[in-house]
């Protein structure tokens, strides 16, 4: 559109580099518009008001002398004082409002609505967003400080909801910003972006980063979604859905959703038109909805693709990774998916390069809630409960903020909080972002946080273990590890870690690591699925009606109980190859035993009652036996999925207590039956090295298997006889048993004497580093430990290897 206006600016005419013109915001809109739209992302299209337009109106009012006398009587360095700044805040948006727009201006702005109106229809509604000049900088985001207004329609209209967007420049929240980051009030201009309105109140909504929001892990897509306008995620009034999509393996062809959590979605934000003309309001969400994901998989990939593209964008045109936070909308009424927003990460990103911190619980006490975990720190304090706005002037220092929702106007208040704590929210809602951008500890959508949390009381607030954060009982010790990453040596022994739960790998990436010795299935099994596989397969021989009625909740929106396993156990296992891929990612087969898979969901229905579960129907023996054989097709059928359809090829799988040759020979011929043949798409198959009888044979078994990894715990167990899970005879159990140390000198031994990868995935390097020495000593090739163990037994291992080498070019 040929532009001859004075004071507006084309989406088309603008980029990056207009920020002094037309604010972040609106140069961002400007850039993706310009840029992207070529490419297949979608951006509506608009105009926006300049910062001169911005000046032109308070000076033609003589507007500027008030302001500035106004703003002379403000206390800055008492800014906690929240009546005057909220008296002083309402006195400048309403000189501001009321400043007349001269005729010309008005014109320009309406006969540029006119021009959208032409190319959307006349019935066009329009977005009215606030742009800041000073908005979207490094380590200055001022997301959420200025407002927007939806879903305006008619010329007079229009023009009111530019006036508040210039009147927005003085809320509570950019006033109190302003001053806490240095900048001047009089050199922040506004910018009114005018864009076709997304109808997502007939649709869904939300907000999306191109890395992992808490690791600040960069090889991931994280999308947040919610029914409705996309207000409620932003602020946390909703629990959204959340996704993960892998960028590796995207840009590699697999066009896949790597992770789905379903959120509450409790509420729907729509348009409800009253007597002061269109206001929105929100409305309970159907229960249907709200038991099914907002968008398909398909809309995952196409914002993923979104993502990716904009990152891509931004990065090559500043010739540095540039991670974005990415506002989406899809419209009820032509059913596409917009950006309506985006801009650079301004807090993960900025963290300092090579350095980790490792928050550490040193006591324990009552869990009083959980919700999702945001940061990974720790902090304690007093309990200061807020049900509504008038008592955030009660709030104290170092207290921690626990209440429904935050919103931005409780900015001065969260700044002054130990840790925050919410009923409702995801990861991407207000409070996780300023939580971040403050470096405190968060726990969002606790959904009982406000009932059971009472102000005084004394809680440790701990996101330290993954992506569920807890709320504890009383003032807990911990401890603050604080790891150099660029002093961390390199050691020739592989050193890998062990894990279980998939929302812990994220974190657990970026500690130094050659990849993952033993990722553990019955963890998601046990807390993903929730239900015994033959129980989910069968539930017609189960009598009781609640067991049937809850296996009937889990399965709810899955083709069948047979989609739902596959699906939950793929995820669980790429996500886990996901956050260290490429690197090795060795998966163990689930390994529970009889009574343990007795006490879940269904269990009792399909287990035998042993005397010695540890020595009974395990690992690869209920592989091959008929009673388990479906489930264990529903296992290779996830593991094949997470290889072949989700491109994770880094997986490597690995077999549990295999006792005897025949049985090897029949799991190995069972999983190529189920489309795990060894070999096809690269695919490496280990074996556990666990019992007395896989040392004795260990030539035989390596015709079967392309590695070993020796798990010290049974191994110890079966070399002593001493059953580990005795009390009484606990004392005897001893991985530095002179017995057991030499097994171990065999298995390795015999494992390169066969050519075959050897390496050890039980507690014993992890817990005495003596040990690990002795492992390396013997040249195995890789030890596999606990993540909070790794960097110390990195240490030991470096000393070790340096002193082994220097002996062997000391003159004889």
């Amino acid at each position: 559109m040929k532009n001859t206006c004075q004071y507006i600016r084309w989406f088309e005419e603008l980029g990056n580099t207009d920020v002094a013109i037309v604010g972040g915001k609106n140069a961002s809109l400007g850039e993706m518009y310009r840029c992207l739209t070529p490419t297949g992302v979608r951006v509506p299209n608009g105009f926006a008001t300049t910062a001169e337009a911005y000046r032109m109106v308070l000076e033609h009012a003589g507007a500027w002398d008030k302001l500035q006398q106004l703003f002379a009587s403000l206390d800055v360095n008492d800014s906690y004082d929240i009546g005057a700044l909220a008296e002083c805040g309402k006195r400048a948006r309403d000189i501001v409002y009321q400043a007349r727009f001269p005729d010309e201006f008005t014109a320009e702005i309406v006969a540029a609505y006119q021009q959208l109106q032409s190319q959307y229809g006349d019935d066009l509604s329009v977005a009215v967003r606030s742009s800041a000049t000073a908005e979207d900088l490094p380590g200055a985001s001022f997301a959420g400080q200025h407002d927007t207004f939806l879903n305006v329609a008619g010329d007079d209209a229009l023009i009111d909801a530019c006036k508040h967007c210039f009147a927005s420049i003085f809320t509570d929240r950019a006033i109190q910003y302003r001053i806490n980051n240095g900048f001047d009030h009089f050199r922040v201009y506004l910018s009114a972006g005018v864009m076709k309105m997304v109808r997502s109140d007939k649709s869904a909504s939300g907000v999306m980063f191109s890395l992992d929001t808490e690791s600040g892990n960069r090889d991931f897509v994280y999308i947040t979604g919610a029914y409705g306008l996309g207000e409620n995620v932003v602020q946390g009034a909703v629990d959204p859905d959340e996704f993960y999509v892998h960028k590796a393996t995207f840009r590699k062809g697999f066009r896949n959703v790597l992770r789905r959590v379903l959120g509450q979605k409790q509420i729907t934000m729509v348009y409800s038109r009253d007597n002061h003309g269109e206001t929105t309001k929100n409305i309970p969400t159907d229960e249907a909805l709200r038991n099914q994901l907002c968008i398909s998989d398909d809309d995952v990939i196409t914002l993923a693709d979104y993502a990716i593209k904009i990152e891509e964008h931004y990065s090559g045109v500043s010739n540095h990774d540039v991670p974005m936070d990415i506002e989406w909308a899809r419209d009820g009424d032509d059913n596409e998916l917009y950006i309506v927003q985006a801009r650079p990460e301004t807090v993960v990103s900025q963290r300092q390069p090579g350095m980790l911190q490792k928050y550490i619980l040193t006591q324990k006490s009552d869990i009083l809630v959980s919700g999702r975990a945001v940061g990974t720190r720790i902090a304690s304090g007093m309990v200061r409960v807020i049900d509504d706005v008038s008592q955030l002037s009660d709030f104290q220092d170092g207290e921690v903020l626990v209440s429904r929702i935050t919103t931005p106007d409780w900015g001065p208040v969260m700044k002054r909080a130990a840790a925050i704590v919410t009923d409702r929210g995801g990861r991407t809602c207000h409070a996780a972002i300023v939580a971040r951008e403050l470096g405190i500890p968060a726990i969002v959508g606790t959904h009982i946080g406000t009932q059971i949390l009472k102000t005084g009381d004394t809680v440790t607030v701990s996101c330290s273990k993954g992506d569920t954060g807890n709320v504890y009982q009383g003032a807990l010790a911990f401890e603050v590890e604080e790891i150099v990453l660029d002093e961390v040596p390199r050691t020739r022994t592989k050193l890998m870690l062990n894990l279980a739960n998939p929302g812990s790998a994220f974190a657990a990436s970026m500690v130094p690591n050659d990849g993952v010795g033993l990722a553990r299935v019955e963890f998601i099994i046990n807390e993903v699925i929730q239900a015994h596989p033959m129980a989910l397969l069968h539930a017609e021989k189960i009598t009781d009606s609640d067991t049937r009625q809850k296996l009937a909740a889990l399965t709810r929106g899955y083709p069948g109980a047979e989609d739902f396993y596959i699906s939950k156990l793929a995820e669980g296992v790429a996500t886990i190859a996901a956050a260290f891929y490429p690197k090795p990612v060795i998966v163990r087969l689930s390994d529970f035993k009889s009574n343990e898979y007795a006490n879940m969901l269904g269990g009792k229905y399909f287990e035998p009652d042993e005397e010695n579960p540890m020595l009974g129907f395990r690992g690869a023996s209920r592989y091959i036996h008929p009673d388990y054989a479906e489930a264990f097709a529903m296992e290779c059928m996830a593991m094949k999925t997470a290889r072949d359809t989700m491109g994770f090829d880094n997986i490597k799988l690995m077999i549990p207590f295999c006792r005897r040759i025949a049985e090897a020979e029949k799991v190995i011929d069972l999983m190529a039956e189920n489309g795990l043949k060894r070999g096809d798409n690269g695919l490496e198959i280990y074996v556990m090295c666990e019992i007395p009888n896989n040392v004795l044979m260990i030539d035989e078994f390596s015709q079967y298997f392309d590695g070993f990894s020796i798990g010290s715990n049974d191994l110890t167990q079966l070399t002593l006889g001493v059953d580990r899970d005795s009390e009484l005879v606990a004392a005897d159990f001893d991985e530095r048993d002179p017995g057991v140390m030499r097994i171990l000198k065999m298995a390795i031994e015999g494992a390169k004497r066969n050519g075959k990868h050897v390496g050890i995935c039980g507690q014993a390097p992890s817990d005495y580093p003596e040990m690990a020495e002795y492992l390396v000593g013997l040249g195995i090739d890789s030890l596999s430990l606990s993540p909070d163990s790794i960097i110390r037994i990195i240490t030991v291992i470096d000393k070790f290897e340096k002193a082994v080498s220097a002996e062997k070019k000391r003159p004889q």
